[in-house]
């Protein structure tokens, strides 16, 4: 048998079963453990249900740290069961729009080519992408309001495609804390709020970065009109109705944050109240202040108990007795106010002396006390006019 030349080997290892677009190289599945691996911007897509929408506040220094630097952190990738791309697994959609813009502006390899870690497609695959993309964009750049809000909102279907019944929203915090992204409940009914009517009247302000703050007050204000509306035109044929309402009237605000008032809001929504209910603008403006007040009240979250402060040596000791008037006691002839309006006389002779020497001994001991009791106290208050004529 002749031997092979280095041609017919090659042309054997190519020939079918043993190239890498061959049904059977297709068929491999993903590594079952943590796999470092090197894949080109072709192979590689971001995550499609990342909560970020908006451009990173820190996007040109990010990408100026890679272009002198190199990508410090990696992206972990991972991939869903059959499909063809990998995916940017917790965090790094920014890192990867970075690295497209400057492999079409350099053509630089290191750009293109780019070390990840991939990482195992999750039993629960899509909850656990998602809250993990909200925690690493919490972490590293911060989201919006909106942007969190909407992330939990997918959050959400989720957890009900899994479940298959809607969660309460006591429910859909817990199962988010499991999943390492705690949230409040009370924040979660704020980001339900602000999702179903502020953001299809005010998408600019929201996307803009309106804060929690004033996306609350908004809340708030909604629905204390909304209830003095159902009571003043429940016997009224009105045109309009409050959501519409409320809707157009928020929609004139949609500006940038910076130039945002909810008291602006609020004058021309009680305004336009009035009008339509044929009520007092001030009467209308007390009675919606009055329910945003209990409102307020009502959701907010509680305060933390004020940690007492500890006593001082000071305020520990107890305080001294007042001290008795050092001047000499009344004449014996002359009755005292008590005795006379008791209707007593006063005493003469023999109790006369027994009563001055009584009051003489208790005066010394009231002295007596009062010096021990100086002597205990470390930093003593000093007397004023107003202390005395308390004592």
């Amino acid at each position: 048998m002749a031997d092979l030349t280095q041609q017919d080997m090659a042309a054997k290892l190519l020939a079918s079963g043993f190239e890498r677009t061959s049904p059977t190289a297709a068929a491999l599945t993903d590594p079952i453990a943590d796999t470092p691996m090197v894949v080109t911007l072709d192979q590689l897509r971001p995550y499609d249900h990342d909560p970020r929408v908006t451009r990173n506040p820190a996007y040109e220094d990010i990408k100026a740290s890679i272009r002198e630097r190199g990508l410090d952190a990696p992206p972990a990738i991972t991939r869903r069961p059959g499909e063809p791309h990998y995916i940017i697994r917790n965090g790094g959609n920014t890192r990867l729009a970075i690295l497209r813009e400057l492999w079409s502006e350099t053509k630089d390899e290191r750009f293109f080519r780019i070390p990840c870690l991939f990482r195992p497609w999750p039993q629960r695959g899509e909850v656990v992408m998602l809250t993990g993309h909200l925690a690493e964009n919490e972490l590293r750049g911060g989201l919006s309001f909106i942007e969190r809000a909407l992330g939990v909102e997918k959050a959400r279907e989720f957890y009900e495609q899994e479940n298959g019944q809607a969660l309460s929203q006591s429910e859909l915090a817990r199962r988010l804390t499991a999943d390492g992204f705690p949230l409040p409940q009370s924040h979660i009914s704020r980001m339900q709020d602000a999702v179903h009517y502020l953001l299809p009247a005010i998408p600019n302000l929201l996307y803009g970065g309106l804060g929690r703050h004033q996306v609350e007050r908004l809340a708030v204000l909604r629905k204390a009109c909304e209830r003095t509306w159902e009571r003043r035109a429940l016997s009224r044929n009105l045109s309009v109705d409050f959501a519409t309402l409320f809707q157009d009237v928020l929609a004139q605000f949609d500006t940038q944050p910076d130039n945002f008032s909810p008291q602006r809001v609020q004058d021309e929504l009680v305004g336009q109240m009035a009008e339509l209910l044929e009520a007092d603008y001030d009467t209308l403006a007390l009675e919606i202040d009055d329910t945003e007040s209990r409102q307020r009240a009502l959701t907010s979250d509680p305060a933390p108990p004020a940690a007492r402060p500890a006593p001082s040596a000071a305020s520990a000791a107890p305080a001294p007795e007042p001290q008795r008037s050092s001047s000499p006691p009344s004449s014996p002839a002359t009755p005292s106010v008590q005795a006379s309006e008791s209707g007593s006389s006063a005493p003469t002779g023999a109790g006369a002396t027994a009563s001055r020497v009584d009051a003489e001994g208790d005066q010394r001991d009231g002295c007596q006390r009062g010096e021990r009791l100086q002597g205990h106290i470390v930093s003593p208050a000093p007397t004023t006019e107003r202390l005395q004529s308390i004592q």
